[in-house]
């Protein structure tokens, strides 16, 4: 197969991520949180897959007449930002004054955020909390803590945004990278399996999640803390 249509390939499989974002909200309508996640994790792992094989197949060169980036920034609103913050509101989880601030935080920050050119750094990591909502909500599901911490984390990763914390792309930011991305691996098998149980409070899905969770939510930071030796 020619390289124009392999590339051509790649736009597509970037592109399925929005039947997966409908699959996920047609969920979440329904209140069927398990499911919805699930439909959130198979788009998560898209997500991880196509930009690889863009870089590998260059994209912008062989096939231009699509914008993988701006088809990217579309889904991953729709499936980081817009699913999660309605889930944490129709669930239950966070309602109330606190969930229309939550909300309303999450959607309004992360807009800015997707549209500012200063997101990513210069080895490939993100500059400020890159919106990834859908993992910090799928922990709040199953841990499911006070509504305060709940309110407090949401305030805390929406200003995170708009610092210059560095938080790690497990596959391309390079430092680190033999433990990142098998966590992040390890991260979308417990995600998986903790929706799969419906959160069951005595799976160990939950304290993997949690545990992998911490370590991609903080190695940036670490990394910050500790610069490599030059």
């Amino acid at each position: 197969m020619q390289i124009r249509y392999k590339a051509l390939l790649v736009h597509l499989l970037t592109a399925t991520g929005a039947v997966l974002s409908m699959l996920a909200m047609l969920a979440a309508v329904h209140g069927q949180w398990s499911l919805m996640f699930l439909w959130l994790v198979f788009a998560f792992v898209v997500d991880g897959v196509d930009g690889p094989l863009a870089r590998r197949y260059h994209v912008k060169k062989n096939w231009p007449e699509y914008d993988g980036v701006l088809m990217d920034l579309i889904i991953d609103y729709l499936t980081y930002v817009f699913i999660p913050a309605f889930a944490l509101f129709e669930s239950g989880l966070l309602s109330g004054w606190a969930g229309w601030l939550a909300i309303i935080l999450i959607v309004y920050g992360s807009v800015v955020y997707f549209a500012d050119s200063r997101m990513k750094t210069t080895d490939n990591s993100f500059a400020g909390f890159p919106g990834c909502w859908n993992m910090v909500v799928i922990v709040l599901f199953a841990t499911k803590p006070h509504g305060i911490v709940i309110l407090a984390i949401v305030v805390a990763l929406t200003a995170a945004m708009f610092t210059n914390i560095k938080f790690i792309h497990p596959v391309r930011t390079e430092r680190w990278r033999s433990i990142s991305l098998p966590v992040a691996v390890a991260w979308v098998v417990f995600a998986a399996w903790a929706a799969w149980v419906d959160f069951h409070p005595a799976s160990w899905a939950i304290w993997g999640l949690v545990g992998t969770s911490v370590w991609l939510l903080l190695a940036g930071a670490a990394q910050q803390i500790w610069p490599a030796r030059r």
